[in-house]
């Protein structure tokens, strides 16, 4: 794809990407989509994924007690659980306010792990990474932000987030949809939104601005993007994923350049 080839101006060592269609075919790449980027926090999309695997198992269900007192798993998921980024501590009520937090991811990987009797690293393996052929793919430290991965992973990952086969499409759905509506909160790197929408470990676009997606973006579009330079959006309207890894933390060199390149996709897509 063209529109890829704005990429060879970033100013970042080391970057790749692909953009996924419907389908599963790859419409197009750049750079070394086999190169393992750490992958911060575009982990927790995938750790989401296996918690939603697990529910659908029966190992765990969406709203059962998890976390701080009056918490559930689905609290957890959607960054509603009030606990704070980084610290274990809990700063609102549940379902209050939007705080966006690694912590919380932590103590929802934790749970299933108690509940499968299952170390995460190796459940998420073989509830998700396995069956969809992400070898190149390994969580080495935290579930919040600890995994490594390729392009050429992701992109079995984005055919997934677009046509579902490991979960149910209800489940699916619910993910991808906004969990506990009309919550204000603060998009790291973006500042305050109101609505600060969320669905199961997936940002929706919705009408944030600003935002790392493009202008052109279906409101539908969801996603995480990662302070090491990463980010994976799906557009259900377009029918289309996108995956980006760069080596270069994430920072204002992305804030025009991300926007850009997802509009010239979409623009090419479309065209």
């Amino acid at each position: 794809m063209e529109s890829l080839r704005l990429m060879e101006n970033w100013p970042v060592p080391t970057a790749a990407a692909a953009v996924v269609r419907a389908d599963g075919r790859v419409a197009g790449s750049y750079g070394p989509t086999g190169h393992r980027f750490r992958l911060a926090s575009v982990t927790k999309p995938l750790t989401a994924y296996a918690a939603l695997v697990a529910i659908e198992e029966g190992a765990v269900e969406l709203d059962e007690p998890a976390g701080p007192q009056g918490s559930t798993v689905r609290h957890l998921l959607a960054h509603a659980s009030g606990l704070a980024f980084n610290e274990h501590q809990v700063q609102a009520a549940p379902g209050t306010r939007r705080l966006y937090s690694n912590a919380g991811f932590e103590v929802l990987a934790d749970h299933i792990a108690k509940a499968t009797d299952i170390p995460f690293a190796d459940y998420l393996r073989e509830a998700v990474l396995e069956p969809l052929g992400m070898a190149a793919t390994e969580l080495t430290a935290s579930p919040a932000w600890g995994a490594v991965s390729t392009v050429d992973d992701l992109v079995r990952f984005a055919a997934e987030l677009l046509s579902p086969r490991l979960v149910a499409a209800q489940t699916h759905a619910a993910a991808t949809a906004v969990a506990f509506p009309g919550l204000k909160g603060v998009l790291p790197g973006y500042g305050h939104q109101n609505p600060n929408d969320w669905g199961l470990g997936f940002e929706i676009r919705d009408h944030k601005s600003p935002h790392w997606t493009g202008s052109s973006s279906s409101p539908r579009t969801f996603g995480h993007f990662g302070q090491s330079g990463t980010f994976l959006w799906v557009d259900p309207v377009a029918d289309a994923a996108c995956v980006c890894l760069t080596d270069r933390d994430f920072g204002e060199w992305a804030h025009p350049l991300w926007p850009a390149l997802t509009d010239a996709v979409l623009a090419e897509l479309g065209g």
